[in-house]
This record gives structure tokens, sequence and C-alpha cells, in this order.
């Protein structure tokens, strides 16, 4: 793993286009990876899915798109699912079980339209909210998408809303164990 990897992670803009092709101009040069957590409502052979990795949502109709997908981001094992299917709106038990069996260090997930992040037996949990319809506390915010840097040492994630402004009170950091 080099020194900090940095991935991206947005989910659930729900056809607005616009959002997409500017977090790729602005990021595609300065993070490793990014991610889609589905419900897009684009084809899978949209040009913005060259630079990022994408999965089915419950909006996302096209059989093309994967229900998961396990990535390997400079030595980090990444689990991405939308999550609709594994019911992430009563619980993480079964993306947790998922993520086991997948030996996944980050499982990132959308669907809720709730940002969060916990750190529960060795994996990263994160959904980074909605970046076009936010719901829960944070959804004044009108949208949000997640940066995380990765180390040998911790994960550290801030949470950015659509004007691509850290937003201080979102920013957290768990050990590795």
């Amino acid at each position: 793993m080099s020194e900090k990897t940095k991935i991206l992670v947005v989910s659930d803009n729900h056809g607005d286009h616009q959002i997409l092709e500017s977090l790729i101009s602005k990021y595609k040069t300065k993070v490793n990876a990014m991610f889609h957590c589905g419900d897009s409502e684009f084809s899978p052979d949209d040009e913005v899915f060259n630079y990022f990795k994408v999965v089915t949502g419950n909006c996302d109709y096209d059989p093309r798109f994967a229900e998961y997908l396990v990535s390997d981001v400079d030595g980090t094992r990444v689990l991405l699912t939308h999550g609709h299917l594994l019911r992430v709106n009563t619980g993480l038990e079964r993306l947790g079980l998922l993520a086991q069996e997948k030996q996944a260090q980050i499982a990132l997930f959308g669907h809720t339209h709730r940002l969060g992040a916990e750190y529960v037996h060795g994996c990263l949990f994160l959904n980074p909210g909605s970046i076009s319809y936010p719901r829960g506390e944070y959804s004044a915010l009108g949208g949000t998408y997640a940066i995380i840097e990765v180390s040998a040492e911790q994960f550290e994630i801030c949470y950015y809303d659509r004007s691509f402004t850290k937003i201080p009170e979102l920013q957290f950091a768990f050990p590795r164990k």
C-alpha cells in the first residue's frame, strides 16, 4: 500500500449527470479510485463509468450492472453494493456477512440516502449519503459524498457537499486493527 490511498465514494445521484462529471473533473487525478454505490439511472455504457466502479441500485434496470463488486485498491479489499438487496434499511447484518465472506476491509453502500460510517470487526462500513436527494440529519447540506484516506494505521473519512466543501463535523478516523 502506498503511504495514503484515497477513495472517493458517491451514491444515489438519480439522473444528475452534471454532478458526476464535476466529481470526475475535480478528482480523477487526485484519488486512487472512485466508487458509485448505485441508483445512477444511467446506462452501464455511460462515459462516467469509465471513471467509477459502479453497481446496480433499485432504480437501475439494466441487467449488465453487477449486484456487488469486490475490488483491490492498493492492497485494500473493497466491497461495493447498493444495499437494497441486503436490506440495509433494517440493519447492516447481511452486508456484514457478505463483507466477511468476501474478506473486505471496506464495505461501501448507498440506498438509504443517509450518510454514515462505522468500523466493526475489522471492516469499515460507509454510506456516502445521496449526492442528489439526501435524507436524515444532514439533508440540509443538499447532498454529500465521501473521501476515504487509507493508511496502514487507520481509515480517515471526510464528507463533502455538492460544492466540494469539506464538512468539518463530518470527519472521522478509525484505527485499523
